[in-house]
């Protein structure tokens, strides 16, 4: 079960590395307006929804205790950015408060998952 877990971790983290490097490769882009959804977000995004399901039903057949509040909050997160990302994929160009929302959401997931004790 620990190798499975294992491996949806190392997933995920992939998933967070595409959503945010698809972020950090137009922030130059953002500030002339220039920046759009690009795949590897949406992709990045969705791979984290699932993987991040999975870990949680993993970890509880497990009998590893889940804070409930904290995988609500990183979730609810996701779903604003997934909806962001989902919506304005196929504009050509994306308003930089938006494209910027998407950044801070991504970075503030991260830190909750790593700070919130």
């Amino acid at each position: 079960m620990q190798l499975l877990i294992h491996i949806f971790v190392a997933l995920h983290i992939i998933g967070i590395a595409s959503l945010l490097g698809g972020f950090l490769v137009q922030v130059k882009s953002m500030r002339t307006g220039e920046a759009r959804m690009v795949p590897a977000m949406l992709h990045g995004a969705l791979t984290m929804l699932v993987t991040g399901v999975a870990l949680v039903g993993l970890n509880q057949a497990a009998g590893s205790s889940v804070d409930n509040i904290k995988i609500g909050v990183k979730l609810a997160l996701l779903v604003v950015i997934l909806g962001l990302v989902y919506v304005k994929r196929d504009e050509e160009k994306v308003a930089p408060a938006v494209f910027g929302t998407v950044g801070l959401l991504t970075t503030a997931n991260i830190f909750i998952a790593l700070l919130w004790t």
